[in-house]
């Protein structure tokens, strides 16, 4: 397992005290002062009703699928299964399969099945973790074969499959992603959900399972599995993520840390999504789930309250290191028994030996080369990036290809911007946010302007194009969007995974433009004139496409082509590329031009 950060870093930064009170406007930018990392120590905001939570947890689905580059889903193609080298065993049998989760893309894994049994069965996908053998790996502190043969023998299908880079799943490695993957939401944690989603759809394909039946549960990463893949994906009735659920550590590899993933959440909140669904919460006193019984376990059953179901949620406390041992394993047949089987009986719950079979006999490419067509990874990427642009392409309204922007890149227009003018200097903020823009205002008559430079409000006043608007008397603004002109203050970026938790400084500007447009129209409801300098004339044009009011477009893009390397250089961004890049943004403003 590659959780090596040391866990003696956790940081106690509530967000309460973090970020200042809805109608204030900060002394400093919250943007470089709280910067939330997989060890910062995180608190539950309180829900108050079903209908704030159930309005937060649609937000968070739709945040989870489009950082995972899942915004929109890709097509469900033929996962054409392959199923083989069937085991057979006194009550439970073993067979390879294989699954072509995207045209090309191969997914391994191991289905259990029981026997000497008739009828539809229940049906659980089983993600492993960090284990060196993945969903092989056979020892004291975890078994994948062991919870999967006990399952099978107690009456489930059972579904073991690989993470990426592991065993059979091999066309990427475990670990991949750089600024360009970033921009087209190519990961390793999207490329795992889409696979869970897949095994799903695969299992409930199956003659002798029962569809409405289906659950999951992994330890480790492959706790991060469970809960993302029953937080997007109703059809998981019931599960069982172990020794993940923190306040305190989120998850330490890429593949659990996809960028924009965690902005303004953590894992609590994406596990409490399965309610009113069973779940149970399995933990241990000698890792980062240590807290749970006192924490993570009453802030998750405060959800299932909203719904009047606070005893669909259990919590069982392990006394051992990072695991999924036998005690956590008995510990989830006796949940699952008693929601899914009505079989409340420990000793018919309990744990038997198991035979181990070969690892040649569980791999389905021993001996065996993947299927003819299967893609190397620069292949996959370009799939991807195919996919992408046709989905954009496609998409013939508006308003749609609009808030799949808004969406995959992670900015809003704001429902109010706070504001205090002194004179001709501006501030402006998000309430809640945290967020301090600085700007000049200078009132006038006629169609008001916002010119942004990249250099800040004092470059743009120095401009031609302020002097002219100035002369005229027109009502013009001036920002310094983030980390420009008097703005520019220290902000940490060398967190592990700082880009799960916090935006990039383009993005951040992309935000402060948006939250400029609102403020001039509360101010000014009508039409807006809108003015990119420099570097800026990149973030203008995406702002204009973004804005859900009239903007008028006065800048050109310059030598801006919206290849990738422009993005990483001039506007980086993760998610743009995914949500068609430059040709989305002409789209969106070729009548504001």
């Amino acid at each position: 397992m590659r959780y090596i950060a040391p866990l003696m870093r956790n940081l106690v930064i509530l967000l309460a005290t973090a970020l200042p009170l809805a109608g204030q406007i900060p002394e400093q930018d919250a943007r470089n002062t709280y910067v939330p990392n997989t060890d910062t120590h995180f608190t539950m905001p309180v829900y108050r009703s079903l209908a704030e939570w159930e309005a937060r947890k649609s937000r968070l689905r739709t945040q989870i699928l489009a950082a995972a580059g899942l915004l929109p889903m890709p097509e469900r193609t033929p996962l054409n299964p392959q199923i083989f080298g069937r085991i057979e065993n006194k009550d439970y049998s073993i067979e390879k399969v294989l699954l072509e989760t995207l045209p090309g893309y191969y997914l391994g894994g191991n289905l259990y099945r029981p026997l000497g049994r008739s009828g539809r069965f229940p049906a659980v996908a089983s993600p492993h973790g960090h284990w060196n053998y993945g969903r092989l790996e056979h020892q004291p502190l975890g078994s994948i074969p062991a919870r999967c043969i006990n399952l099978a023998r107690q009456g489930y299908v059972v579904f073991a499959y690989d993470m990426v880079g592991y065993n059979d799943t091999i066309q990427t490695p475990h670990i991949f992603g750089g600024p360009a993957e970033h921009l087209w939401s190519f990961s390793p944690l999207g490329l795992q959900l889409w696979n869970s989603i897949r095994v799903v759809d695969f299992l409930q394909s199956l003659p002798d399972v029962d569809p409405e039946r289906i659950g999951a549960t992994g330890a480790s990463g492959g706790g991060t599995q469970t809960f993302l893949l029953m937080a997007v994906d109703d059809r998981i009735k019931f599960a069982a993520p172990v020794n993940m659920v923190s306040a305190i550590m989120q998850g330490g590899c890429v593949c659990e840390n996809a960028p924009n993933l965690r902005l303004g959440t953590f894992n609590v909140e994406f596990a409490a999504m399965m309610a009113p669904r069973p779940l149970l919460l399995v933990s241990a006193t000698g890792d980062w789930t240590r807290n749970t019984p006192q924490e993570e376990f009453p802030a998750v059953r405060s959800i299932y309250a909203l719904y009047g179901k606070p005893e669909n949620v259990e919590n069982v406390h392990i006394d051992a290191p990072h695991n999924y041992n036998q005690a956590s394993r008995e510990a989830v047949y006796r949940f699952f028994g008693k929601h899914v089987l009505g079989e409340t009986d420990p000793k018919k719950l309990a744990e038997r030996s198991i035979r181990v079979e070969k690892l040649q006999d569980m791999l389905a490419l021993h001996n065996r080369s993947l299927p003819a067509g299967a893609l190397d990874y620069a292949g996959l990427f370009r799939l991807w990036k195919d996919m992408a642009r046709r989905q954009a392409a496609e998409c013939r309204d508006p308003e749609t290809l609009r808030e799949r922007l808004r969406l995959n890149v992670a900015v809003e227009w704001p429902d109010q911007v706070l504001s205090e003018l002194r004179g001709e200097r501006l501030l402006l903020s998000r309430a809640g946010k945290g967020d301090r823009i600085p700007g000049v205002w200078l009132d006038g008559t006629g169609t008001p302007a916002l010119i942004v430079h990249s250099d800040g409000a004092e470059a743009a006043r120095r401009s031609p194009e302020a002097s002219a608007l100035i002369k005229a008397k027109r009502p013009v603004l001036m920002i310094d969007a983030f980390q420009t002109g008097s703005a520019v203050a220290p902000r940490d970026r060398s967190h592990r995974h700082f880009l799960c938790f916090n935006q990039t400084d383009d993005a951040n500007r992309l935000q402060d433009i948006l939250t400029a447009l609102r403020w001039l129209s509360q101010r000014r409801p009508g039409p807006v004139e809108l003015i990119g300098l420099e570097k800026a004339r990149v973030w203008c044009l995406f702002a204009a496409a973004l804005a859900p009011v009239e903007v008028r477009l006065t800048s050109s893009l310059g030598p801006f082509t919206g290849s990738d390397q422009d993005f990483i250089e001039q506007f980086f961004v993760p998610g743009i590329q995914r949500a068609g890049g430059l040709e989305t943004a002409l789209r969106l403003t070729a009548g504001r031009r």
